[in-house]
């Protein structure tokens, strides 16, 4: 099974991906998570990936895609996967299509999960991140530790999780990843799911579009 998952920043499409990977047994391949490896690692991709996203703006396509590539094909990808923050652009669902078709893989299902933006905005502000192991905090939950309770490392605020950071994102987002709803309608390959609900109400209604 191959899915893309899309949505705005902070509409869950992570929580869900980890959902559907765990059912059925497929994964989740986050071009945010191995971009955010890089920065760590402080490779010479991290280095173009922070100041890209920094500004709020995407990564070049060409480059998301060499990451794409690469990422498929390794082996736990062979079952199938759900691309989580990709595409985000029509040139990248292009570039997409002619992967998959390289590789001679179907592409099941579209995922566009819908959220209010003023939630989106909360839900983003709220966030924190451990600085070692990537394990998620969100201060709408519980109070945020200073140590991550998994690892022990640092627990920081994305530097891109600022109000005006997080309205420029989601007018990148709006400009540029919306033409693919119409992009993936055209190919009846779009499912909307209301993102505005409790996340397993928002699972309930995503395996009813792939079961």
């Amino acid at each position: 099974m191959q899915i893309v998952m899309l949505g705005a920043p902070g509409t869950g499409k992570g929580t869900q991906a980890k959902r559907l990977m765990a059912k059925y047994g497929i994964v989740q391949v986050s071009t945010g998570e191995i971009l955010r490896s890089h920065i760590r690692r402080q490779t010479e991709l991290g280095r173009i990936a922070a100041e890209v996203i920094g500004r709020g703006e995407l990564v070049p396509d060409n480059l998301i895609l060499e990451v794409v590539e690469r990422r498929l094909q390794e082996a736990d990808c062979k079952p199938g996967f759900i691309l989580d923050g990709f595409p985000r652009t029509v040139p990248q669902a292009e570039g997409l299509g002619y992967l998959l078709d390289s590789m001679q893989l179907p592409l099941d299902a579209v995922l566009a999960i819908d959220v209010d933006p003023e939630k989106v905005i909360r839900r983003l502000m709220s966030r924190y991140t451990c600085s070692e192991c990537g394990a998620d905090y969100n201060s709408l939950v519980r109070q945020i530790p200073d140590r991550c309770n998994r690892c022990g490392g640092k627990v920081t605020q994305r530097q891109d999780d600022n109000e005006e950071t997080i309205r420029y994102r989601l007018e990148v987002y709006r400009k540029s990843t919306l033409p693919l709803i119409e992009y993936y309608e055209e190919r009846c390959l779009l499912h909307h799911v209301d993102g505005d609900q409790e996340v397993d109400d928002v699972t309930a209604a995503i395996l009813d579009v792939l079961d």
